[in-house]
């Protein structure tokens, strides 16, 4: 079998090396322990890190720019997620404060209506606007309250703060109500104060007028205007207006009675549809707090009819409802 010398030659080499590198470490620590700071070695070290020192200063730069470089990311990345989320939240408080005054609105339009049934007993069905006319000539809204609920033709329709209309079409789900601004319009009225009877109608202007009043009759700015029952179209003291404008004296025949509704058509979304109701005494009708109050100076809360809106206003029929 032949030998291999030339591995145990290299083995044996590698053998004395380590040997002579252990007793030289040795000799090299004792002589580095017994010798002082001045000693040959000490000066040595000294040297090597003198020359070292800057390669390691600039390793430390490198890293801590490095260290710097990934906070930053990390802080900017942490930042965009935090913005998000803020913005995010930020959308949903604006959707839920807008909801929550949605909400409150609508409370308060149905205290109003809740007022109403409860000051004059009603029997009734509360419905939702789900549809205006466009045109001066038929001013009617659409509610989603019909036949299936009750509703029959000729019905009175309040308002949170009164009288705003009559039903003059039914269907299974919904219903066709002319508003009393209507120009075919008549609702029998008497003024609470001085008890004169009259015709409340409606105009081309969305105005309403008292008229068949008395010429010997006082009329004056903030008095208050009721149904008053004749005809039996509506229950008798239910709210219409408060006055707000007289053009003429005491006395002219000619002269022109502005009533503002309390209620404003434009805004109306919720009503109640009357299938009975107690008769209230007119002495007892209050104007709900919130609508027209007057002053010597006039009702400011709804603003007076134009000069133009009276002249244009045409005499209709004597009569009520439709």
């Amino acid at each position: 079998m032949a030998l291999n010398f030339k591995d145990s030659g290299n083995s044996r080499l590698s053998g004395i090396l380590l040997v002579v590198f252990l007793i030289a470490s040795l000799l090299l620590m004792t002589l580095y322990v017994s010798e002082g700071p001045r000693g040959a070695l000490h000066l040595v070290q000294a040297q090597v890190n003198a020359i070292v020192s800057p390669f390691k200063l600039v390793g430390a730069t490198g890293g801590a720019a490095v260290d710097r470089i990934s906070t930053g990311l990390g802080d900017a990345m942490a930042d965009a997620t935090t913005l998000s989320e803020l913005r995010q939240q930020n959308k949903e408080l604006t959707e839920l404060v807008t909801q929550t005054e949605e909400y409150r609105l609508e409370a308060e339009r149905l205290q109003g209506l809740l007022n109403m049934k409860q000051t004059y007993d009603i029997r009734g069905v509360t419905g939702r606007v789900i549809g205006r006319s466009t045109d001066a000539w038929n001013q009617t809204i659409t509610v989603d309250v019909g036949s299936a609920d009750g509703v029959e033709l000729g019905l009175t329709v309040l308002g949170p703060s009164g009288v705003v209309g009559q039903v003059v079409s039914v269907a299974s789900g919904s219903s066709t109500v002319r508003l009393i601004t209507d120009v075919q319009s008549g609702v029998s009225a008497i003024i609470q104060s001085s008890r004169a009877e009259g015709i409340v109608r409606g105009s081309l202007q969305g105005i309403l007028f008292l008229e068949n009043i008395d010429a010997d009759v006082s009329v004056s700015i903030g008095d208050v205007v009721l149904t008053s029952g004749l005809g039996g179209s509506y229950t008798k003291g239910l709210l219409i207006g408060t006055v707000v404008r007289v053009e003429g004296q005491t006395g002219d025949d000619a002269r022109k009675i502005v009533v503002a509704q309390n209620e404003q058509i434009s805004s109306l979304e919720e009503i109640m549809v009357v299938f009975s109701a107690s008769e209230a005494n007119v002495d007892d009708v209050v104007v709900p707090e919130g609508a027209l109050v007057s002053s010597s100076a006039g009702a400011t809360a709804v603003p007076p009819a134009s000069d133009a809106a009276i002249a244009s206003n045409t005499s209709q029929p004597s009569g009520e409802g439709e």
